[in-house]
């Protein structure tokens, strides 16, 4: 498939996805319940992870298609500031978000409505970062904090990776198609590693002119990709 059918291949699957967001976002205001729909999505992104790597992330995660849409000629598209790859910075994420709906549904325990009420708050919450960082550096950044992609990302390492072929020449055009700004051409010498943040897209697999990337390891002289820091 050529990179720019990959392309709309995403964009299409995205456009059923992202409806998921503000039928939450919005509606849960009005239909709390409609909030634990998030744990379908925790549940998706944290399953596949133990198979596919982030790839839920890809386009079957509702805020990331969203982001992709309607950010995607928008958005200043500059480099994610290495901040956000911290891997202390997730982690804090990860916690602050957790005991954030830990102690609301301490306080509303057995009242649906209220506990329903505390995820659509704190997806609306970080639905609204998500917006700006998106628009103000690219906008796939939230996804680089984002505390079920960072669990789908300590699960991933070592599923499914990535090789790269000596046929490489390191041109950039994969690290350019790559949603998550990750550097495929950047391979690791042991083969050792693999990219745990890499969506499984294929973006830049088809985007290769060198046909050097693979995510099946057909040649004896693929090696693994890491991702730089």
């Amino acid at each position: 498939m050529k990179a720019s059918q990959t392309s709309s291949l995403r964009t299409n699957l995205q456009a059923f996805t992202w409806v998921g967001l503000p039928l939450v976002a919005i509606g849960g205001w009005f239909y709390p319940l409609l909030g634990f729909l998030l744990f379908g999505c925790m549940l998706g992104a944290v399953g596949m992870s133990f198979f596919r790597g982030r790839n839920w992330c890809d386009w079957m995660c509702p805020r990331g298609a969203f982001l992709d849409l309607a950010l995607g000629r928008t958005s200043r598209k500059i480099t994610i500031p290495a901040f956000f790859k911290n891997e202390v910075v997730r982690v804090f994420m990860v916690v602050i978000i957790f005991t954030v709906i830990g102690i609301q549904f301490y306080l509303a325990w057995g009242n649906l409505r209220a506990m329903g009420l505390a995820l659509v708050r704190v997806l609306t919450v970080t639905t609204v970062i998500g917006i700006l960082l998106g628009w103000w550096i690219h906008p796939r950044t939230w996804c680089r904090i984002c505390p079920m992609g960072t669990v789908a990302h300590w699960i991933a390492r070592g599923k499914q990776p990535l090789y790269t072929s000596s046929s490489c020449v390191s041109c950039g055009i994969c690290a350019r198609a790559c949603p998550m700004q990750l550097k495929p051409n950047e391979f690791a010498i042991d083969g050792t590693s693999s990219y745990s943040d890499c969506l499984r897209c294929s973006s830049c697999v088809n985007s290769c002119p060198q046909k050097a990337l693979s995510f099946d390891k057909i040649h004896g002289d693929n090696k693994v990709c890491r991702e730089a820091a």
